[in-house]
């Protein structure tokens, strides 16, 4: 007799989109579904959303996702999200995180910048939980944002408030009727509360930033609510697991695939050997460890954050994808590069990878920037600098107007991210970490000269998932472990993640990207070096 197969809903709320995904027992995915999200941007540095928006887009792709096939084969469901801050009052209602009082905008993004001077508050108290954020808290995390709407909303937000959640925890929530959170910050410390000015969080117990905390893949409450349930277009009482953030279900989606027979070396190695990237509008480096490491610019060690039982490290670069796409759709030529991308049926980045094929001639591709040097830090550093003052920086422009110029600075972008990888994995490997295989996943995964680069300049093979949804493979994941199906987290990874791909580094080339980094490196010092001319002035 057959058995019937055992499938689970993955969600995955980025930060353009909500995507579903039914994910079968051996991380196949059957079937996937897209919604846009609207994004508002009040003002510069303002980024808001709406959560009710994002709901009524988890239900409309899951229905989609889930429309006829049995119910009862349907196990579990899995949600990661972005970290943006979701706001309601005590009757769970959304509250407006501006100024405009649009309570339907009640999401400060997770790419929001606009509490600088909170978050420049914080890190002058030099508390001992900053070394737990590699020393230096960013402007993106939560508690400079909530001092933001405290100092900036005192009355039309703050004292309304009645819970704060990460977006992850949001959805869980709506899913279940229960406010717990995978995050412990009521496990920091109440004087860290206090000494930034959020003492009134302590007062109620943490109630508003939640205190009972459960780990990855955790059941929640008793699964689906009748009312979610029917929103979801799902059984009641399916299997509900506790959220991660989206970076972290990429990293379970990928990093502890079974690798036998690729001849890679983090075979037969611990899974501490190995760093997930996930790379889409940013990009997230993770690495775990069995023992905490302390490395200064990279977020954590968090425990249990991602994969139970183990430490966490996350290196981060907050504009990758979106770097690209402003280089590229900023340059004069881009409407020339439109058109023929379009006479061609490619899209412009696969057009563009042909482009420079083309006029590399007799080199090879990566060497045609031996005069073209980006930083790409145009939306700040987040890791190993933790420095959110940075800006980009382009060395050798010339007056070229064509699609030449725009295939060179297209290329030395996603070199410069590439840099940016190595400059974070060497903190991670001078702290502690033992690196040897990059697992990738995300948008940018799906761009050949994008991991060719990553691979060439960091000297480490690639593994790319069979999966490229490998976020929603995560976010099943942690589902398929609520439902009780898999003993264990680790043991849903080996039998749902798997490999599709390798690509290795061409050693041949590692003499250039050598000087490449060197000059990398040099791009910064010239920045700080300029920028101290100019306050001495």
């Amino acid at each position: 007799m057959q058995t019937s197969v055992k499938y689970y809903v993955g969600i995955d709320v980025g930060s353009a989109s909500v995507r579903a995904a039914l994910v079968d027992e051996f991380g196949t995915v059957v079937m996937h579904a897209e919604q846009p999200i609207q994004i508002w941007e009040p003002q510069p540095d303002h980024y808001e959303q709406s959560s009710a928006d994002i709901w009524a887009a988890c239900c409309a792709v899951t229905k989609e996702v889930v429309c006829g096939v049995d119910a009862s084969q349907i196990r579990g469901i899995g949600f990661d999200a972005t970290c943006s801050l979701v706001v309601v009052d005590k009757q769970f209602q959304p509250l407006a995180v501006n100024s405009q009082g649009q309570n339907n905008r009640n999401a400060i993004m997770w790419m929001d910048h606009r509490a600088v001077s909170q978050v420049d508050r914080i890190n002058a108290t030099q508390h001992r939980i900053l070394s737990y954020v590699g020393g230096v808290m960013s402007v993106e995390m939560q508690p400079p944002k909530l001092l933001w709407i405290k100092e900036n909303l005192q009355e039309s937000c703050w004292e309304k408030a009645g819970y704060f959640f990460d977006l992850p925890d949001f959805l869980s929530w709506k899913a279940t009727g229960v406010t717990a959170r995978y995050v412990n910050y009521g496990g920091w410390d109440d004087s860290f509360w206090k000494i930034i000015g959020l003492e009134d969080l302590v007062k109620d117990k943490y109630e508003k930033i939640g205190n009972h905390v459960l780990s990855p893949g955790e059941s929640v409450g008793k699964g689906l609510t009748p009312e979610a349930a029917k929103e979801l277009g799902l059984p009641e009482g399916i299997a509900v697991a506790a959220s991660l953030i989206d970076a972290h279900a990429g990293g379970l989606g990928v990093i502890g695939a079974d690798v036998r027979g690729h001849n890679l070396p983090c075979e037969n190695q611990p899974i501490t050997s190995r760093v997930a990237l996930i790379c889409g509008t940013s990009s997230c480096h993770m690495g775990i460890s069995e023992t905490p490491i302390f490395v200064p610019g990279v977020w954590g060690p968090y425990f249990s954050a991602m994969v139970p039982g183990l430490w966490l490290n996350e290196g981060g670069q907050s504009a990758t994808g979106k770097l690209i796409e402003h280089v590229v759709q900023g340059h004069v030529a881009f409407p020339e590069l439109q058109s023929k991308a379009a006479a061609s049926a490619q899209s412009i980045y696969t057009y563009l990878n042909s482009h420079l094929d083309l006029i590399k001639k007799s080199l090879p591709v990566g060497f045609l920037t031996v005069d073209l040097h980006v930083w790409p830090d145009f939306h700040g550093n987040r890791s190993p600098l933790t420095d959110l003052t940075l800006k980009g920086m382009v060395v050798g422009l010339t007056l070229s107007r064509g699609l030449d110029e725009l295939a060179l600075i297209y290329l030395a972008t996603i070199q410069a991210i590439a840099l940016g990888t190595r400059h974070i994995l060497e903190a991670m490997e001078a702290a502690g970490h033992h690196i040897n295989t990059l697992f990738l996943c995300g948008g940018l995964s799906k761009n050949p000269l994008f991991v060719q680069m990553h691979a060439d300049i960091t000297g480490k093979p690639v593994v790319l998932s069979k999966e490229v949804e490998s976020v929603l493979v995560g976010a099943a994941i942690l589902g398929a472990c609520a439902s009780g199906d898999f003993a264990s987290i680790q043991e849903a990874m080996a039998k749902m993640g798997k490999i599709g791909r390798v690509v290795r580094p061409n050693h041949e080339h590692k003499r250039f990207y050598d000087k490449k980094y060197e000059v990398f490196l040099k791009l910064v010092e010239h920045q700080r070096e300029y920028r101290s001319i100019m306050k001495s002035s």
